[in-house]
């Protein structure tokens, strides 16, 4: 796709949505981390009910540790991989209380060394926590990428990579949220509704859905 395309594809994404944002809950950079960190393999909705009873009694790394891991199980064992991911969060809670003052840390280096945290989580912590213009690439902006061929590549790393080489500057704050939105609700992975995508015309995806 040529810059000209990128950056209509871009402005009529924002257009629709001026003000994307991700739609797990959270009030704290902590709470995004914690909600994140569940996210993986299950839907924000499951992760939504399952924090809002866990917030109300745990809402921040030593809350967590208080609660610790058999007390965290009960009110996330509804999320898939709820076992592992009790283990990773209290042990993240307890890195993050005793090297980091119980704050989550603004760098890539110190997010990943948590336990739990990928590359992914860490980047949409830095890009909707703390606004840097990093680009998390999950399975729907995978899609939408390579579909549109906005930036085509065969990993996540790859797609990312070429995400942020191409995606302008204005449009990098915000561009996770875009894409991943219209992979969710527009562009999805079975039967895309392309008579209801916004971007059809500029899409370079061979086999569209017909209306």
């Amino acid at each position: 796709m040529k810059p000209a395309k990128r950056r209509q594809l871009y402005e009529r994404l924002a257009r629709t949505n001026p003000n994307p944002a991700t739609e797990l809950r959270y009030t704290t950079p902590f709470e995004l981390l914690v909600a994140v960190v569940l996210s993986a393999q299950a839907t924000d909705l499951s992760v939504n009910k399952a924090t809002a009873e866990l917030f109300k009694v745990a809402n921040s790394p030593q809350g967590l540790l208080d609660l610790g891991e058999i007390g965290l199980k009960d009110y996330i064992k509804t999320i898939g991989l709820f076992n592992s991911k009790a283990k990773n969060l209290i042990a993240a809670c307890r890195t993050l209380v005793s090297e980091h003052g119980g704050a989550v840390p603004r760098s890539r280096e110190a997010l990943e060394a948590l336990p739990g945290v990928g590359r992914k989580t860490a980047n949409v912590i830095l890009n909707t926590a703390f606004g840097e213009p990093t680009i998390a690439v999950d399975t729907h902006i995978f899609r939408v990428a390579n579909r549109t061929g906005l930036a085509r590549g065969g990993t996540v790393r790859a797609v990312e990579d070429e995400l942020v080489k191409v995606t302008p500057d204005e449009f990098k704050r915000n561009a996770h949220h875009w894409l991943i939105l219209h992979g969710r609700y527009v562009c999805k992975a079975r039967k895309p509704l392309c008579s209801a995508c916004v971007i059809v015309d500029i899409c370079e995806y061979p086999d569209k859905t017909p209306a």
